[in-house]
């Protein structure tokens, strides 16, 4: 597919800290990539660039093969930021009214309402709305333009289970229409079932780049699980193959550098062991491991 965006090289530096470090990253479009990585990590200062926002010291910013300005003016690129101000005397309604007006070619806005979930609190002055609610508007005013390129920071912030799940149903209804999306996230969850790649930064740098499961293969190991009675984690961590255990409510984790010789030790220490199993590292343990301060170059 077409190229979405492009950043080729990019360094920015706020005095004497190097926020993001020669960092290149192409999306083609109708992907859907989570970006990654502890605070500190350059995300917010990547999503700038992009955005036009902040101009870097070196590289090159394309999106839809020109200046992020151009896309943003023509309307094919929009951006949900979490702490967005919104009118406190102003509805959604209005807001999305306002927005329409700027754009070519706007969605309607009985659609903007209902894809964004905020039908039956439209007429409603944001300052009576939940944080919830609030995430909703945002994303219903980027929705607005009906934008090619969707950027997302921290989407579902503040929204209950339910609104969660009714965010990401339309994202899934918004992506499948062949548009793009990236999105910043805490909830690493949501980036394991909705993203179809996961870019993870550390340093300003990229340290893994790729789906899912070949971010989580980066990092070798098993978990093995199993309900232990009468164990605790130092006598756990000190069989072979486990290289960490953690004991709570009466069921074990452990991490194995090799799970065939931990399930044999545990079976032989603790023969009444029960409820076993063994996973692959989830995406979770995957992101403390590459983004922990290890020496330069121990991870690459």
């Amino acid at each position: 597919m077409s190229e979405a965006f492009s950043l080729r090289g990019l360094t920015k530096r706020f005095g004497p800290v190097l926020a993001v470090d020669n960092l290149s990253v192409e999306v083609s479009g109708g992907e859907v990539v989570a970006l990654l990585g502890p605070n500190g990590a350059g995300k917010s200062t990547t999503v700038d660039m992009l955005l036009g926002l902040t101009r870097p010291d070196e590289g090159q910013v394309r999106v839809f093969g020109a200046e992020p300005r151009e896309a943003i003016d023509s309307g094919r690129i929009a951006a949900m930021v979490q702490n967005g101000f919104l009118l406190r005397d102003v509805t959604p309604a209005e807001l999305v009214g306002l927005l329409r007006s700027m754009h070519r070619k706007p969605l309607p806005a009985k659609e903007v309402f209902e894809r964004a979930g905020i039908t039956e609190f439209a007429n409603r002055r944001c300052g009576k709305l939940s944080g919830g609610e609030l995430q909703r508007v945002r994303y219903a005013l980027a929705l607005t333009g009906d934008p090619e390129l969707l950027v997302l920071d921290e989407p579902t912030a503040a929204m209950d289970v339910d609104g969660r799940r009714a965010f990401w149903a339309s994202m899934r209804e918004f992506s499948a229409s062949g548009r793009t999306v990236l999105f910043a996230t805490h909830y690493l969850a949501e980036a394991e079932d909705f993203a179809d790649r996961v870019v993870l930064m550390r340093h300003g740098r990229v340290v893994a780049d790729g789906p899912v499961a070949q971010v989580r293969a980066a990092v070798s190991g098993r978990v093995l699980r199993a309900v232990v009675p009468g164990a605790d984690e130092a006598t756990l961590a000190a069989l072979e193959g486990v290289t960490t255990a953690r004991v709570q409510g009466g069921r074990a984790e452990l991490a194995c550098a090799d799970s065939d010789l931990a399930i044999r030790a545990l079976l032989t220490a603790f023969p009444l062991a029960s409820d076993i199993e063994i996973t692959a590292v989830g995406l979770e343990e995957a992101f403390l491991a590459l983004t922990a301060d290890e020496p330069e170059g121990a991870l690459r």
